[in-house]
């Protein structure tokens, strides 16, 4: 691609972003799902104004996904974190556990070989957390308990899914796998997280204090962004994510004493590069490929159905997995829904191994693309209603404290 040819796909990118995150907005949805429509008009299903396999959009649309992550971290309170942290991790176990078992057996019910299955299974485990946290970013309601259960049940269900597509992979290729393999996968995957917020947390202020001392403009906005890619880089080098090192580094900057500001400086550059992700996700998106009407594809479009149908359900029971204190269970079901690029990233590698064919890997992206439509306005729908019936309320109590209080001044 030319330097004249990105220009091109980035200006249709921002102008599709931009035009379809307003008309979503106006219509009261997310600006999320306008950018994801906006994919869908420019890229292979309609315009084809820009590939969405190119290689330095792909670049960049996972740099959107890392400051995305990176900024979600800085606006997350981790105390709050860590105090539903027992919730999360029985969220993520329920929410990998029980898609994975239904979208196998919905793999072997028709007929497909084991290994097919599984990898069909796999693909349902890990929620997109960059899509979620996104909504829930723009909606007002990343601080709430039940969106601290979804982005921490979102980062361990993405180690757990991350071990289990190295497993299914292994498996695919022929080789034989120990418990003590699989252990020491997830113990790599769950370590580096661990270090690096403790390590991260020790050192994280006496570099703020050093940068104090920096005369360099935007000495912070530099560093803050190196320190969150070498997380990110470390995380990729540990069998872990790049979005898990990010979210890692935004939780541990956020604790020092020029959080607020790092966050402020972050921000702009992030809605820069995080809409090119979006919309790419949208773009990736062949809806000709997916016709029911077609005898050739209806096959798959009836396996994709059926994969959405226990990819929704699994998600939504995992969410009533949450316990503790009181939760609104159903959000976090809602929160867990989105597929988005991880799903794609599994039908990939079975494909790549010769797993799973091009109509199987289209079933998988029919359901990615279901999930991730799915959950942004039934998102919305919950949260504006819980808002509501929360003003209500405080509306109710203050009357009644007027009317105690007009009670008590009147004269007898």
């Amino acid at each position: 691609m030319t330097i004249s040819g990105l220009l091109l796909a980035l200006l249709a990118i921002f102008a599709a972003a931009k035009l379809f995150g307003e008309l979503a907005e106006r219509i009261g949805q997310p600006a999320v799902l306008g950018e994801m429509f906006g994919g869908i008009v420019i890229g292979i299903s309609g315009l084809r104004l820009i590939d969405p396999h190119n290689a330095i959009l792909h670049l960049l649309s996972q740099l959107g996904v890392v400051l995305l992550l990176f900024l979600i971290g800085l606006e997350t309170d981790m105390k709050r974190l860590i105090s539903v942290g027992g919730a999360s991790v029985s969220v993520a176990v329920a929410g990998v556990a029980l898609p994975f078992a239904a979208g196998t057996g919905v793999g072997l019910l028709l007929g497909y070989p084991s290994n097919v299955a599984f990898f069909l299974g796999a693909a349902l485990t890990a929620t997109s957390v960059g899509i979620t946290a996104r909504v829930l970013s723009d909606l007002g309601h990343l601080k709430s308990d039940e969106s601290q259960v979804i982005l921490g049940a979102a980062v361990v269900d993405d180690i757990l899914g991350l071990v289990l597509l190295a497993v299914v992979s292994a498996a695919a290729a022929g080789e034989k796998l120990t418990t003590l393999a699989i252990a020491k996968m997830f113990g790599l995957a769950v370590g580096f997280v661990v270090l690096a917020i403790v390590i991260g947390s020790i050192l994280a202020p006496h570099l703020i204090r050093w940068i104090a001392r920096l005369r360099v403009a935007k000495a912070l906005f530099f560093t803050s962004l190196m320190f969150a890619f070498t997380l990110a880089w470390l995380a990729d080098l540990a069998g872990s994510a790049l979005i898990i090192g990010a979210f890692a580094a935004g939780l541990v900057l956020a604790r020092t004493e020029r959080g607020g500001d790092i966050e402020h400086e972050v921000h702009d550059v992030a809605h820069f590069f995080v809409p090119i992700f979006f919309v790419l996700v949208g773009a990736a998106v062949d809806l000709r490929s997916l016709n029911p009407m077609n005898a050739a594809t209806r096959p798959f479009f009836i396996v994709g159905l059926l994969l959405t149908i226990v990819a929704i359900a699994g998600k939504l029971l995992a969410g009533y997995a949450a316990f503790g204190r009181p939760l609104r269970k159903i959000i976090i079901g809602i929160g867990m829904i989105p597929r988005g690029e991880v799903g794609l990233i599994f039908a990939q590698v079975g494909l790549t191994a010769g797993v799973l064919t091009s109509g199987l890997y289209g079933s998988v992206a029919l359901m990615v693309m279901t999930t991730t439509f799915v959950a942004p306005p039934a998102l919305r729908i919950l949260l504006t209603k819980s808002r509501r019936e929360r003003d209500d309320r405080e509306s109710a109590l203050c009357g009644v404290v007027t009317e105690a209080m007009s009670d008590r001044d009147r004269p007898d």
